[in-house]
């Protein structure tokens, strides 16, 4: 099976509340989440997980003390070579806007996501403020449903709950199955030893708190879609 290698690269970061990252825990502790695009490395085409914010202003000191660089999307692929049309395939973990802003950047790329999630993305709930459906107009976007094999060394997992048709990304590497999640979480999110919590910001709790758990359970090594600990990290694996 082919092995890849994932490079974090922080499009943008924000400053919330622990409990929209932990369903009623939490509340109350003020904490920065880094908005990450996944570079996927090893194959024959370029893939990101995710293109994160086209606008943000973020203070210094969140990279600094974090061990990370905040960088504009076109600068963060300049760093490994690449411009936006380089890009083949963005596998995208959902559709709120902190995901899917540099989409437009990239108009040779494939873009991958849930059916159930195009179609929500499409025709929103007026609750949920995050879709933007002009963002990915005349975009090439494929549609995938359910768990699937999407290419030797990568596969697709449903995980709804935090949205309708959130996916995580599972990728095989030299140290083992790393997954992104397919939902906002952190490390908070999987104690070592309790149940898996769900997000806290969710379409459908009882599916969220499923999928956080599925995930815990199948991955090798674990990189939460808003923890700031991936960030500091060069690469997956080291």
């Amino acid at each position: 099976m082919k092995e890849y290698v994932i490079y974090p690269m922080v499009i943008g970061a924000n400053e919330t509340d622990q409990g929209i990252m932990t369903y009623l825990r939490g509340y109350g502790k003020r904490i920065w989440i880094p908005i990450y695009s996944f570079l996927v490395d090893g194959g024959d085409e370029k893939i990101l997980v995710d293109t994160g914010l086209e606008q943000f202003v973020v203070p210094d000191y969140v990279g600094q003390e974090n061990g990370f660089e905040v960088l504009e999307f076109e600068d963060a692929l300049e760093k490994h070579g690449l411009k936006p049309e380089d890009i083949d395939i963005i596998i995208h973990t959902h559709l709120h806007n902190d995901h899917c802003e540099n989409d437009y950047k990239c108009p040779q790329a494939r873009i991958i996501v849930q059916k159930a999630e195009y179609e929500f993305f499409l025709h929103p709930h007026p609750l949920d403020h995050r879709y933007y459906s002009d963002l990915l107009d005349g975009l090439n976007v494929e549609q995938v449903e359910g768990d699937v094999h999407f290419m030797d060394g990568i596969d697709l997992i449903f995980s709804p709950g935090h949205t309708p048709g959130g996916q995580s990304v599972a990728i095989n590497t030299s140290a083992g199955r790393a997954v992104i999640t397919g939902f906002c979480c952190n490390q908070e999110n999987f104690p070592p030893n309790a149940p898996a919590v769900a997000c806290g910001v969710h379409t459908d709790v009882f599916a969220a708190c499923e999928s956080v758990q599925k995930i815990k359970e199948m991955a090798d090594i674990l990189i939460p879609l808003h923890d700031l600990s991936v960030g500091s990290k060069k690469r997956i694996p080291a």
